[in-house]
This record gives C-alpha cells, structure tokens and sequence, in this order.
C-alpha cells in the first residue's frame, strides 16, 4: 500500500501511515526554516504540505521567529537570515516513515544537501516524536541540538508553554539558559495553514 504527496502536479510515492510500528496516532513536534528563496511563502507552502501526508494531522502552528544562521562553525551573520516556526502534529507512522515524508516535501521545495547546515530554501526537523528515544544512521530522536536553539525553543514555547524536552527538561528553563537572539516576525501569509 503506498501514499502520495501531491504538490503541483507532483507525485512523490511514500509508505502509507499506518504501516509502521504505532497503531495509534503519536503526538510529535517539527520545527521548519527556510533562509533562501521566498522564506514565508516556503513555509506556508510547507505547512500545506504536511496536512497532505496520509496519518498526519496538524495541531498547532507556533508564531513565526527569524535567526541568524547557524553554521558548522558557529553564527554566520553574513548569510541569509533564517525564518523559523514549529508545528505539533499527531502521526499515525512510525519516525522513519515521517522523516521520508519530510524529506520528500523538503526536496519538493528545492532543498539540496551539499554543505552541512549549510543555507536551505526548507529544512524540517522531527524534533520529538511520543515518548520515543531513538539514535541509528538516520535519525536521532529527540533532536539532539534542540536545547541548544533558541530557534526551536522560542517559537516551541509560544506553541505550549508546559513544553518539556524529553531528557533535558522544561522548554522554558532550556530557553532561559541560553543566549536568546531570535525575533518574532510577521505572521505567515493567511493563506497558509497558520491558525
């Protein structure tokens, strides 16, 4: 059995929900930045796409933050700036299949991997996925850069406040320890999946 993400005449053929390890639906969180192209329309676009993954559904879109890029070498404050939000989804797949089909959108929208962290016209991260803990080749779960990004705290904090990294703690405590230098941006465009 195989599901389709359809975006523009496009057919990208995933492992349909459900074929995977969890019979009921997990509650997980991605968070999306996009620092080339359109960034806010990127995003929106993105956001639409994720409703359109077969066992996934959306239950909060975060405010939109805007950082500085973050490179292998640290803050490169001579590239692109990047646009950066979270959503919270309930999935009924297991991470593997979730990160096929983020991957699948990312590369619908032009998203290469040449230089690591390098700049990205879309980048999605499962950040957590249940009560999970995984590491293999290709996916470690909880994110395992997630306390350290303002980024990704910031925007998960306006999202739910009670927010509590497995393993690391409470959102609101991990976001305080560390040096803030997001700002909050404009909403995305309401045609998006903003609510």
């Amino acid at each position: 059995m195989t599901g389709a993400f359809h975006r523009e005449g496009s057919r990208i053929d995933l492992p349909a929900a459900g074929e995977g390890r969890f019979a009921t639906p997990q509650p997980a969180l991605l968070a999306l930045g996009s620092n080339l192209g359109d960034r806010a329309a990127t995003l929106t676009a993105a956001i639409s796409a994720l409703e359109s993954v077969p066992g996934l559904e959306l239950t909060g879109v975060s405010p939109v933050y805007e950082s500085a890029a973050m490179k292998v070498g640290g803050v490169d404050d001579d590239a692109p700036r990047y646009l950066n939000l979270v959503v919270g989804i309930r999935y009924t797949g297991d991470p593997h299949t979730l990160l096929d089909a983020v991957n699948a959108i990312e590369n619908e929208h032009g998203r290469v991997r040449v230089e690591r962290w390098g700049d990205r016209t879309l980048d999605i991260d499962i950040v957590v996925f249940g009560t999970i803990s995984l590491h293999d080749d290709r996916l470690t779960i909880p994110h395992p850069r997630a306390a350290e990004r303002d980024f990704v705290l910031a925007p998960w904090l306006d999202l739910d406040p009670a927010a509590v990294l497995p393993g690391q703690g409470p959102v609101s405590a991990l976001l305080a320890a560390i040096e803030t230098t997001v700002q909050r941006h404009a909403a995305l465009p309401s045609s998006g999946g903003s609510r």
